[in-house]
């Protein structure tokens, strides 16, 4: 896959990614030196075990015969070495062997929202290189992972049955930021159940959001998914929403720097008691 620019290989976009990763300052000289370009990202999300990375993969792949794509895989943080554990890039055999495809896995380094704040530069670097369609796929963590929200022009909700209390999970917040619903692992009992269930709930909420039943390693309902997808990303250009998505990234992306900033320079407890003084007196909650 050849593109654009100074970063025209996968190799150059890889050892860009390593410096991005790794330092906030490289990370914005190297980005500003690009030209800015129009790209959307997907976020698919959901529990862990719904299938979301072989979801990814096949979405990928049929993205990938008319746009030019890339995927980032957040996987668990190494508690030895801090980087990732590449579990999600093993299960992603079609990308991996697609020429026509990035993959870079990404370590989530402990965030709770599940992403690390250098997802942002990754993500803008690899849209102004020229990919595209980004997906972002998330570790899956539950209800708390709810950062992808921030991060991608269109959210992917990914459910399976048979992975404990559907009803609970139903409930939790992550429920809150799917923009298209998937219950993956349509084979399995209880498929369409909680696909109708879903609906249901959505559709109580006032909700009009798709629901759609896939098997990610027989390709069921995939092509439709990849449709759905395509004409949600139409629809939200042309009614403007996609600048508000693109704004509150742009917002997310400084706070999370901000957030980098304090971890990196204020990490040791006498200058950061010292910072949230500072804070606190300028907001005027320190009392004398």
């Amino acid at each position: 896959m050849k593109l654009k620019g100074l970063y025209s290989s996968q190799l150059d976009v890889s050892k860009a990614l390593t410096e991005i990763e790794n330092d906030r300052t490289k990370a914005d000289r190297i980005i500003n030196s690009m030209p800015e370009r129009e790209y959307f990202v997907i976020g698919v999300t959901g529990s862990p075990g719904s299938g979301k990375s072989t979801l990814t993969d096949y979405l990928a792949s049929l993205s990938a015969e008319n746009s030019r794509t890339a995927v980032v895989a957040i996987d668990p943080s190494s508690p030895f070495t801090g980087g990732a554990f590449l579990g999600d890039r093993i299960r992603m055999k079609r990308s991996t062997r697609d020429e026509r495809v990035f993959v870079r896995s990404m370590a989530s380094r402990g965030n709770v929202g599940g992403l690390s704040p250098s997802i942002y530069d990754t993500v803008e670097f690899l849209g102004r290189s020229g990919f595209d369609n980004i997906f972002v796929e998330t570790v899956g963590a539950g209800q708390s992972e709810t950062d992808i929200e921030n991060l991608a022009d269109l959210v992917i909700l990914v459910l399976a049955p048979g992975l404990g209390d559907d009803v609970q999970t139903m409930k939790a917040g992550i429920m809150e930021i799917g923009d298209v619903f998937v219950v993956n692992k349509m084979d399995i009992a209880g498929a369409s159940q909680l696909a109708a269930r879903v609906k249901a709930i959505l559709e109580m909420s006032g909700k009009s959001i798709p629901v759609l039943l896939t098997n990610s390693i027989s390709g069921a309902g995939i092509e439709e998914l990849h449709t759905v997808i395509g004409d949600s990303l139409v629809d939200l250009q042309k009614t403007g929403k996609i600048e508000e998505m693109r704004n509150r990234r742009t917002l997310y992306h400084k706070l999370n720097s901000v957030y980098q900033i304090i971890k990196e320079d204020f990490a040791e407890s006498v200058k950061l008691e010292g910072l949230l003084r500072y804070l606190l007196e300028k907001s005027g909650r320190l009392s004398n």
